[in-house]
């Protein structure tokens, strides 16, 4: 399986998308500051991720993210109550 996903600075409440195959291992990868262009925002948590079977799937999922406003707007309406403050 790989995964696209959402997670959420606790830090400055920003969101940051990837994908990968191990979602467990990238999250504690982001958290301890493994990855440098998440390693000032950390700490993270998860908020979303969907399952693909195929690595483009996942990795297509995340560029549409990145570069279309409309699809990452889409998203965030999906996603409200997971990513609003508390």
């Amino acid at each position: 399986m790989y995964y696209f996903y959402v997670l959420k600075s606790l830090k400055d409440g920003n969101l940051y998308f990837g994908y990968t195959v191990d979602l467990r291992r990238r999250l504690s990868e982001h958290n301890l500051s493994k990855t440098p262009s998440t390693r000032p925002r950390r700490t993270f948590d998860p908020v979303y991720y969907e399952a693909y079977a195929a690595g483009s799937d996942a990795k297509q999922r995340e560029k549409q993210i990145k570069h279309r406003a409309k699809a990452y707007g889409q998203l965030k309406r999906r996603i409200a109550n997971s990513i609003k403050e508390v």
